[in-house]
């Protein structure tokens, strides 16, 4: 398995735990009926982007300390797979974008707002990975 290839893992994985993370402090206020108004969400999403962050990296480190790879540099077939993942998920964050902008016109409060926005670049980060390693276990498409 390549570095690029164990990189893209490595971040699929951080996307969707915390994401998960995220869900699991926020929801249950949602669903005990708080007023979205009164949800403390502001602090769990900075941890949880933070905390990705930050998780991200030393898995990334712990992955090569375990399995190292022959080379850190992407050859031509890593970077036009790097190119179809980053151009699919990309529709996502402008996805979420459009998603916040209008609620930001209907006046919707900013829990929703931040929240869109955040989805969306949750989905990007996951549609991007998934699309990186259907390419490399079955090519990049020639169309």
């Amino acid at each position: 398995m390549s570095y690029e290839e164990k990189g893209t893992w490595v971040l699929l994985t951080i996307a969707v735990t915390g994401y998960v993370v995220y869900l699991f402090l926020v929801l249950p206020q949602l669903l005990a009926g708080t007023a979205v108004g009164e949800i403390d969400w502001v602090t769990p999403m900075l941890w949880t982007i933070g905390g990705a962050i930050v998780a991200g990296i030393v898995l990334r480190i712990l992955v090569e300390i375990v399995s190292p790879s022959d080379s850190t540099k992407g050859d031509i077939r890593d970077k036009e797979i790097d190119r179809l993942g980053e151009r699919v998920g990309n529709s996502f964050v402008v996805i979420g974008g459009v998603g916040a902008l209008v609620l930001a016109m209907f006046d919707v409060d900013t829990f929703w707002i931040a929240n869109t926005l955040y989805l969306g670049f949750v989905m990007a980060g996951v549609l991007s990975g998934v699309t990186k390693l259907i390419a490399y276990r079955k090519g990049v498409p020639t169309w």
